[in-house]
């Protein structure tokens, strides 16, 4: 696999993965609008990685994006596992979402002036989406971290189990240096800050506090996962592994 596949896969699959997640609250939102929410956003989101598979499989040329989506086993996606993290209640998705936004539009705005320019007008047609998403989960922390004594609790439970999975987000292995050093990619440690700046200001406001410093939990860039990646695929992959000739 070229450097520059395997590049776009770690995009598209956190994307693909977490836009399945986002699916599962399709008819069980806690409010008709919450739901209607929920599911454009994971649509948006599964555009995304149509478009990152698609540009894959054309650099490949002998895949398609269905076989990147629906033939890979776990050890072969690279998603965050923040992504694949089981949904649980409402504040447990809204905080994943939310600090899932706020590193990916920063990403995106970056991945908007790669060298690569299909990877560039990729990055560009999302973060107009990406701005909704952030807006949409950043409100929603606020509104629940400054809103009954309960809600305040929840949250603040969610990003404290959720928190240990965020510092992927900024790793940088061999393959992030060099396609950083070519242009093609994002320099992920100068978004550090900037995060910082957008999850301090927004838990300011929800009156939640920012987890300490603690020990993260990596690995996905080498294939290593939760126990929830197998299961999620065994759901996604299902129809096209048991019909592999069927047409869409």
């Amino acid at each position: 696999m070229l450097d520059l596949e395997k590049y776009i896969l770690r995009i598209a699959d956190s994307a693909l993965i977490i836009s399945h997640r986002l699916s599962e609250w399709c008819s069980k939102g806690p409010t008709l609008e919450e739901d209607i929410a929920l599911s454009n956003i994971s649509l948006d989101l599964l555009g995304q990685a149509n478009s990152l598979l698609e540009y894959c499989a054309s650099i490949n040329g002998k895949i398609s994006a269905d076989d990147l989506a629906f033939r890979r086993n776990g050890k072969e996606f690279y998603n965050f596992q923040i992504c694949e993290l089981e949904n649980g209640h409402f504040g447990d998705t809204i905080i994943r979402q939310f600090l899932f936004d706020s590193y990916t539009l920063l990403f995106f705005q970056k991945l908007s002036q790669s060298k690569d320019e299909t990877l560039s007008a990729i990055a560009t047609k999302s973060i107009k989406e990406i701005k909704y998403h952030l807006r949409h989960s950043s409100n929603w922390v606020i509104r629940l971290g400054d809103g009954t004594s309960l809600s305040k609790e929840k949250i603040q439970n969610s990003l404290n189990n959720f928190w240990k999975f965020t510092g992927e987000f900024f790793e940088m292995d061999e393959l992030d240096k060099k396609m950083a050093e070519c242009k093609i990619g994002v320099d992920l440690y100068k978004l550090k800050n900037e995060w910082d700046n957008i999850i301090n200001a927004t838990f300011e406001k929800a009156k939640i506090q920012r987890p300490d410093d603690c020990v993260m939990i990596t690995g996905s860039k080498k294939g290593v996962h939760t126990e929830h990646l197998e299961k999620i695929l065994s759901k996604m992959q299902y129809l096209p592994r048991a019909y592999p000739d069927a047409k869409w």
